[in-house]
C-alpha cells in the first residue's frame, strides 16, 4: 500500500511517500519550483513523489470545509471560494487517486506521535491557525491519539508571535525565526507590561493567555513611535514563553505522562523548547524534524496510516549520489574558507543536517560576518555548530534531550574558543553528530578534529537568505557560479 500525504495551500507546500509503513520520500515543494516557501505543489515535486510508487491513496492535510467556514468568519472570501483540493491538484495526474482528508491539528500532532517512538505521550500542538484550532492537546496511547483540548480561532499563540514578528520589520510565517534571534539582543522587561496590558494578558489558568486584538492582520498600530525592534522581540519572546510552559504543565497534569511530543510551526522554536526541557517537567521530548505544515504532509499520511513507523532521520529528499567529499571539503576549510556540500538525500525540514550544509571554522573570529555576508543575512543572526556525539559534552552544557536536530539552544563551556556558534546571549543551537546516524558527516567532523584539533564546524543551511536551499547538482553548480563559494557533491 502507498500512501502519499500532500500539504498545500497555506505556506510550503510539500509531499510525503508512505510505503507500507515506511517513509520512503518526504520533500518541500519549493526546492523544485525555487520559488522560497511555495504555497502550491508543482509538477517536478510530483514527478519525484511518482520515482517511489503511485499513489493507492491521497490523505490531504486539512479539512477543507472547516478551514472554509473559519475563513468565513474572518472575511478572508478568496479562501472561502478558491480553496479546493482538486484545483490544486489539477494537472498532476493525481485526479483519479482516491482522496481523504484528515484535520490539520491532527496531521501535526500524528507526525509528531508517530515518528517518536513514544508509546504514551503528551502532544502539544500550537501553530497560527489549523481550519479553526490554534493549539491543542492530544493523549498519544500506543497506536492511538486523542484530542483532548483545544484554543480556538481568533485566540492564537502563534498568531501572537507572528504578529509581533510582523511589527519587528520580518515577514510573518517565514521569518519568526530571525525575531527570536534578535531578541537575545533586547530587553524582555522594558515593554513587556504594555504589551500585556495591550496585545496579550497571562493568565493564571487555562488557556493561560488571552488576545485582546484580533492578531491575524498584526499589530502595526501598536506604539507605532516605538523603534527599537530588539526591546519588542525580547518581550515577546519572553511572554510566549511563559504561556508555553504554563500550558506544557497543564498538558501533563491532565494526560499524564513523562514524554512530551512538540508539534505544529511553534515547535521550531529552540529557545522555548529549551526551556521547556530545562524545566524537567516532562523526562523525553521528541519534535519531528519538520513539524510545521511542510511537516504534515508526512503527519496527513501517518494520521491515516495510524501506527508508529520507524524514524531513520530527516534525508527524505532528492538524492545526489556518489561519495560524500570529505576530503575535497577539508582541503577548503584548510585554507579559511567556506565551502558547501550537497550530497545524498536533500533534508526534509527547515534546517541544513550535513547533506545542504555550508561550513566554515567556528574559531575565525570574522566567519559571523563572511557567512552574514554570503548569505546576504541579518548581522545579528547567528549560526550552529555541528559536531561529533561523543565529544559535545566537553564542549556545551547539554540538555537531557537528543541535540541531532538543531531544536535547542545549549550554553557553550568555551565561548572564547569559538566565536563562530556563540550567540550573544552565550548558547548555541547544536547538532550533535553519532557515527550510526550520518557516518559521512561524522567522518568530515573526524577528519577536522585530526587536521586542527578543533571538534566542531559552523553549519548553516546552503542557500542565500529568501532562496530555498540547493536541491539538485544544476543548483550546487548555480550556487557556485553565482557566489563564488565552492560546493562539492562528491569527493
Amino acid at each position: 500500500m502507498i500512501t502519499w500525504g500532500l500539504s498545500a495551500g497555506g505556506h510550503d507546500a510539500a509531499v510525503s511517500v508512505l510505503r507500507d509503513g515506511e517513509i520512503v520520500f518526504a520533500a518541500h515543494s519549493e526546492r523544485y519550483s525555487r520559488r522560497k516557501n511555495d504555497p502550491q505543489l508543482c509538477w517536478p515535486l510530483i514527478r519525484a513523489a511518482f520515482m517511489h510508487g503511485e499513489p493507492d491513496r491521497i490523505i490531504w492535510h486539512e479539512k477543507p470545509w472547516l478551514l472554509k467556514t473559519r475563513a468565513a468568519y474572518a472575511g478572508d472570501w478568496d479562501t472561502v471560494w478558491d480553496h479546493s483540493i482538486r484545483r490544486q491538484i489539477s494537472g498532476l495526474f493525481l485526479d483519479k487517486v482516491p482522496l481523504l482528508t484528515v484535520s490539520h491539528h491532527q496531521s501535526h500532532a500524528a507526525g509528531g506521535y508517530y515518528t517518536s517512538g513514544f508509546r504514551d505521550a503528551v502532544i502539544l500542538v500550537v501553530d497560527a491557525i489549523g481550519e479553526w484550532d490554534t493549539l491543542s492537546i492530544w493523549e498519544g496511547r500506543e497506536h492511538e491519539i486523542y484530542k483532548r483540548a483545544s484554543v480556538r480561532y481568533p485566540q492564537s499563540l502563534g498568531l501572537f508571535y507572528s504578529a509581533m514578528t510582523k511589527r519587528c520589520g520580518f515577514k510573518p510565517n517565514e521569518e519568526e525565526y530571525i525575531m527570536m534571534g534578535l531578541a537575545a539582543l533586547g530587553d524582555p522587561q522594558r515593554l513587556q507590561q504594555q504589551m500585556r496590558d495591550d496585545i496579550m494578558e497571562v493568565l493564571p489558568h487555562w488557556p493561560f493567555f488571552r488576545l485582546r486584538h484580533n492578531l491575524h492582520r498584526g499589530c502595526q498600530w501598536w506604539l507605532p513611535a516605538e523603534t527599537n525592534a530588539a526591546d519588542i522581540a525580547a518581550a515577546a519572546q519572553y511572554l510566549y514563553t511563559t504561556v508555553m510552559v504554563s500550558i506544557a504543565a497543564y498538558a501533563r497534569d491532565m494526560v499524564g505522562s513523562n514524554n512530551l511530543v512538540l508539534a505544529g510551526g511553534c515547535a521550531l522554536n529552540c529557545v522555548t523548547n529549551s526551556t521547556l526541557a530545562d524545566t524537567n517537567i516532562y523526562d523525553r521530548m521528541w519534535i519531528m524534524p519538520n513539524p510545521g505544515d511542510a511537516g504534515n504532509s508526512l503527519g496527513a499520511a501517518l494520521a491515516h496510516h495510524g501506527e508508529h513507523v520507524q524514524w531513520q532521520g530527516p534525508w527524505l529528499g532528492h538524492n545526489i549520489p556518489g561519495d560524500y567529499p570529505v576530503k575535497r571539503a577539508l582541503s577548503v576549510l584548510g585554507m579559511g574558507q567556506l565551502v558547501g556540500v550537497a550530497n545524498g538525500r536533500a533534508e526534509f525540514g527547515p534546517r541544513a543536517l550535513g547533506n545542504r550544509s555550508l561550513f566554515g571554522d567556528p574559531r575565525d573570529p570574522d566567519i559571523k560576518s563572511k557567512m552574514n555576508a554570503a548569505k546576504k543575512r541579518e548581522a545579528f543572526r547567528p549560526f550552529a555548530p555541528v559536531i561529533p556525539q561523543e565529544l559535545a559534552g566537553m564542549y556545551f552544557d547539554l540538555l537531557d534531550q537528543d541535540h541531532s536536530y538543531m531544536q535547542y539552544t545549549v550554553r557553550c563551556k568555551q565561548p572564547d574558543l569559538f566565536p563562530g556558534i556563540v550567540h550573544v546571549d552565550g548558547t548555541s543551537r547544536l547538532q550533535t553528530v553519532s557515527r550510526a546516524q550520518h557516518p559521512n558527516l561524522w567522518e568530515l567532523l573526524a577528519g577536522w578534529y585530526v587536521m586542527t584539533e578543533c571538534p566542531m564546524l559552523v553549519n548553516t543551511s546552503l542557500n542565500i537568505k529568501g532562496q530555498p536551499l540547493v536541491n539538485t547538482e544544476a543548483d550546487a553548480e548555480a550556487f557556485t557560479s553565482e557566489y563564488g563559494i565552492p560546493v562539492f557533491c562528491r569527493d
